[in-house]
């Protein structure tokens, strides 16, 4: 137990959190044992339902939630149990296991288990559903525009009524409509938010929410068309897909920046759509990186900054997804300490991890493959895959992988951006900089104490779960 001046580093009572959160992992294989041979006996009818509800204190939807995913555990992932038994992961990461594999038959399950054994230990639960996600998209492509066909149809509005004055008003969209209808709502509110207006953030993006669904003029937007009715703003949102998937050629899932796979042909029909609010990133199909960015809708990106928030896509702090428009760009090297400006010293931190990359005691390392290494206070070390690299599913690196990566031609590479423009005129826009460029602009960007969140401000978007 390292200690300075007599105060401990915590790093005693981390270990023993540590501990206890494993040891109740392995108290919750041992409930998901006793509830699978419950529902073999009784089965998973409406009145043992109810008998479990009772006995546990629990409502009767989520007493079947947890027999159903005990049947599914011990029948269909019991390489998930294996590891839930192991103190690897805790109930919550199984269930995003069985989430996702829950439409499949039962021997493209078992293959889905086998094939992410092993990749689930430290992962956080958002990173384990998006493993899963695309790694059933690998196993079963031909199911992948059914089984989005059938979620789709489940898309419905829910009102929740709290316990003092508030209430929820939350939809269930379609990822990449949801992602491009929140991407509005927080540019509009940042937009109020550096014209003057006091409230927070979190406060604005509410009050623009309720506005936009009332139908209420926004003050100071200069979106809405010459027939009154609000226009999209301009906030980008990143899908990377491949040429081959684009061409139709191949079927392989693209991903939304932020969200994780989208089906082939979703894909295509937001790439191919003349009026798509979303900005289409082609990649290198053996490799992930990007190869070229669409620019029907925006202008072309500006050198550096642009390139570095497609390169990474969110945040690159592991467990983070954030999408990578709404970061800061840091320089790994600090700036003060001689680092380069270029993108092979810069990453994309959204503001809560940027402010814990300049917290004393974190170190943070970059590798030439784009690898980014982490070590905290208590002398724990974190590893980031490359942007392109991770959460890829069962056939890029998956232990039954059928066809192996062997030695690539390393003219199939893209070269490394410059970060610079291409000689000849350029645009000047009054002085504009781009977009969320703090790195090369925002002297505040190298200085954490300069850096403030707004109160209350919230991380919307990384994922909330342990």
């Amino acid at each position: 137990m390292a200690s300075v001046g007599g105060v401990t580093d915590g790093g005693t009572d981390l270990d023993e959190m540590v501990r206890i959160e494993r040891d109740i992992a392995r108290l919750h294989a041992r409930f998901v044992d006793a509830a699978a041979r419950f529902v073999a006996v009784r089965g998973c009818t409406d009145e043992a339902v109810a008998e479990v509800g009772v006995a546990l204190g629990w409502t009767g939807r989520f007493a079947r939630q947890r027999l159903e995913l005990a049947e599914q555990l011990t029948t269909r992932l019991p390489h998930t149990l294996d590891a839930l038994t192991r103190g690897e992961i805790d109930l919550v990461k199984a269930a995003k296991v069985a989430g996702p594999t829950a439409a499949l038959a039962d021997e493209p399950a078992k293959r889905v288990d086998r094939l992410v054994a092993g990749r689930l230990d430290g992962a956080t639960a958002g990173s384990v559903q998006r493993l899963v996600k695309k790694t059933v998209i690998d196993i079963d492509p031909e199911g992948q525009t059914e089984r989005a066909r059938h979620e789709r149809a489940q898309r419905h509005v829910r009102l929740s009524h709290g316990d003092g004055s508030m209430a929820t008003l939350a939809a269930e969209l379609p990822a990449e409509r949801a992602q491009a209808a929140y991407a509005r709502i927080d540019t509009a509110a940042r937009t109020l938010r550096r014209s003057g207006d006091r409230r927070t953030l979190d406060q604005l993006r509410a009050d623009v929410y309720g506005d936009l669904l009332l139908g209420h003029d926004l003050p100071g937007d200069d979106t809405s068309t010459a027939q009154g009715t609000p226009s999209a703003t301009k906030a980008d949102v990143f899908v990377h897909i491949d040429l081959a998937t684009l061409t139709g050629l191949a079927d392989n899932p693209a991903e939304l920046a932020g969200h994780g796979p989208l089906p082939a042909p979703v894909a295509r029909a937001i790439a191919h759509d003349p009026t798509s609010t979303w900005r289409r990133i082609i990649t290198d199909p053996h490799t992930g990186a990007p190869l070229d960015v669409g620019h029907t809708r925006y202008r072309p990106p500006r050198a550096l900054a642009d390139y570095v928030k497609v390169r990474d896509r969110t945040c690159r702090f592991p467990g983070c997804h954030r999408p990578a428009d709404d970061v800061d760009l840091d320089h790994v090297i600090p700036h003060g300490c001689d680092g380069p400006t270029c993108a092979a010293n810069l990453i994309g931190l959204c503001r809560h991890h940027h402010r814990v990359k300049h917290t004393p005691g974190w170190t943070f390392r970059l590798d030439t493959d784009g690898t980014l290494h982490i070590a905290t206070p208590t002398g724990r070390h974190v590893t980031g895959p490359p942007p392109h690299e991770t959460d890829h599913g069962s056939e890029r690196d998956g232990p039954e992988a059928t066809s192996p990566p062997g030695p690539r031609d390393p003219r199939l590479r893209p070269e490394p951006h410059p970060g610079r423009r291409p000689r000849g005129k350029t645009r000047r826009r009054g002085g504009r900089r781009p977009r969320g460029d703090t790195a090369a602009h925002d002297p505040a960007a190298h200085d954490p104490v300069a850096r403030r969140t707004e109160p209350g401000e919230r991380n919307t978007t990384s994922d909330a779960s342990p």
